[in-house]
């Protein structure tokens, strides 16, 4: 592959992760306003957390897809492309299950399917670019996280998530 060819598609990645996180923006555009109403744990960041974290978490995410990409291609990864793109989805309804449809049960499911998936993602990542895995750890980290304040917040506040 010629250096313009992996800058390409380093681009290519970034515009598709950060085109599922868009999808995913919308189902939380009341997010900020929505956690302000919620009983929170003491251990639950502010809101202007989530944010940069995210962020960060995406380029991980595209970044390790190109290097998948980069020494793989579809075709002989074609399974790790399958998953990660499963994950990437699942992701993304978390944020309309837990802020749009307000449904703190079904962002939960979601969220523990999600660090199923991350799991299988990264151990399977690991077996093609060991870099690209450890990429992805961070954001497993988070998710994780992520599944506890989904559970804690359900519990405190149950007349907003069901």
């Amino acid at each position: 592959m010629t250096g313009t060819r992996h800058f390409l598609g380093a681009i290519g990645w970034i515009i598709v992760v950060y085109a599922m996180a868009g999808l995913a923006a919308v189902g939380s555009i009341d997010a900020p306003q929505v956690y302000a109403e919620f009983n929170l744990a003491s251990w639950a960041p502010p809101a202007t957390v989530f944010g940069p974290v995210w962020t960060l978490l995406y380029t991980l995410m595209a970044f390790s897809a190109w290097l998948v990409w980069r020494d793989h291609g579809f075709t002989s990864a074609k399974n790790w492309f399958l998953l990660f793109f499963l994950q990437l989805v699942t992701n993304v309804f978390w944020s309309w299950f837990f802020f749009a449809w307000l449904s703190g049960f079904y962002a939960l499911v979601n969220i523990l399917t999600l660090v199923v998936l991350l799991a299988a993602t990264i151990l399977l990542t690991w077996r093609l670019n060991r870099l690209a895995s450890v990429l992805l750890v961070p954001y497993f980290c988070w998710v994780a996280f992520a599944a506890a304040l989904n559970f804690s917040v359900w519990q405190m506040n149950p007349d907003i998530l069901g």
